[in-house]
């Protein structure tokens, strides 16, 4: 997948809010949408991630391609 990594949660949740910061997020006071993008966790990775939209790479730069494990269902 395309995106972006991060080592601590603390980075995944700072660029989440810049993100937000970015387009504008919430639009208005109590909304319901008050981020643009969120992020994972990848227990299995053991890193934070946040999958690539269009126009993200204004605020966090140009994503990198990754690879994300699941676990198998019984």
């Amino acid at each position: 997948m395309q995106g972006y990594t991060f080592n601590t949660e603390q980075e995944a949740i700072t660029a989440r809010q810049q993100a937000a910061d970015y387009k504008g997020y919430p639009i208005r006071p109590n909304d319901v949408t008050i981020y643009w993008v969120d992020y994972s966790y990848s227990e299995l990775d053991g890193f934070y991630y946040i999958r690539h939209v269009e126009g993200l790479e204004a605020v966090l730069g140009e994503p990198t391609e990754f690879e994300v494990n699941f676990p198998e269902e019984i």
